[in-house]
């Protein structure tokens, strides 16, 4: 079964975005070069803070709109490994 992944980049105005992918290097070689029109294009260089990989598409998609959803600090907690800082922001 072909993995599928979700990943965080932070761009050069400290904003973050956040994707999914079943391609992941070609993907993040496209945001790096600006191919990829939108939100990362106009913020270049960005920087890979994040990756997870998912079983199915399915699974990534709802992982990613889940993490658009959160605050800065409860991305850099996930970002950071920091599960019980995760954990408290999700309780707040």
């Amino acid at each position: 079964m072909k993995p599928f992944y979700v990943y965080i980049l932070k761009c050069s105005d400290g904003s973050y975005y956040t994707g999914h992918t079943d391609l992941i290097e070609k993907r993040i070689s496209e945001h790096m070069s600006g191919t990829v029109s939108g939100y990362t294009a106009s913020r270049l260089p960005v920087q890979v803070i994040y990756v997870e990989t998912f079983g199915s598409r399915y699974e990534a998609l709802a992982a990613e709109r889940q993490v658009k959803g959160w605050s800065r600090k409860k991305k850099e907690a996930l970002v950071s490994q920091d599960w019980k800082e995760l954990v408290h922001l999700s309780n707040i």
